[in-house]
């Protein structure tokens, strides 16, 4: 009689029981040649993580497509952790979104040529939807690690925010359902391919969305460091 074990046995014993964290990021957008969200979420899922399984999905610039692909991954990896990234080229740190807000109204056309102005994301939807991810504590092991971070208070009102906001309702669909997740936004800024302004490289970017990963599989669900994160403007 074979000693070897069974094809389920083996299946078992081979099965990553560490928890499954969905990064995602943007393809490029307006005339851009990379977007680094995307990238940044690309490598993560091909270096790995020591302490999860990092799956990741490159989202169109669009207010119809990247929810409801969002939601289809999440679906499909059923993730403890969603961290969703974005490209503030602008920003001069890693900045963890603290709110995402029922509005739509851009500034600039996304990637399908649609460009709502003045329009709710879900009509009877809530005002705004928080983060549930250790936003303050993300933002402190970030720069503690030498990279410059800090908590925002705006997502915007471009696809970015759209997507945070859907996010957010997911989170909450699965929770009425009891399927826990927690997720949040984070925008990260330009790298030198884009030119102009701040720049951060790559290896800095994947670096510091690391470390919020870190930071949030260290911290219990609901919790938060308590340090000043706040805004006077």
């Amino acid at each position: 009689m074979s000693n070897a074990p069974s094809p389920s046995n083996t299946h078992r014993e081979h099965r990553d029981s560490r928890p499954t964290v969905l990064v995602t990021g943007f393809e490029p957008f307006a005339g851009a040649p990379v977007n680094p969200s995307g990238e940044v979420a690309r490598r993560l899922a091909e270096l790995g993580h020591p302490d999860c399984r990092v799956v990741a999905e490159v989202l169109p610039v669009s207010f119809a497509r990247a929810a409801p692909l969002l939601a289809a991954a999440i679906e499909a990896h059923d993730p403890e952790i969603v961290i969703a990234l974005g490209l503030a080229e602008t920003r001069h740190a890693i900045t963890p979104e603290r709110v995402a807000i029922n509005l739509a109204d851009a500034r600039i056309a996304d990637n399908d040529g649609d460009q709502p102005r003045d329009a709710a994301i879900e009509p009877t939807g809530p005002a705004a939807r928080f983060s549930g991810l250790p936003v303050k504590a993300i933002a402190h092991d970030i720069a503690a690690a030498g990279i410059d971070a800090e908590v925002s208070l705006t997502a915007g009102s471009y696809v970015c925010n759209h997507v945070f906001y859907e996010l957010m309702g997911i989170v909450e669909q699965r929770s009425a359902d009891g399927r826990a997740l927690r997720a949040g936004f984070i925008h990260v800024p330009a790298t030198p391919q884009l030119g102009g302004g701040p720049a951060f490289t790559l290896d800095e970017l994947e670096r510091g969305i690391r470390i919020a990963i870190s930071t949030t599989l260290a911290t219990r669900p609901h919790h938060d460091a308590d340090l000043p994160g706040g805004s006077t403007h």
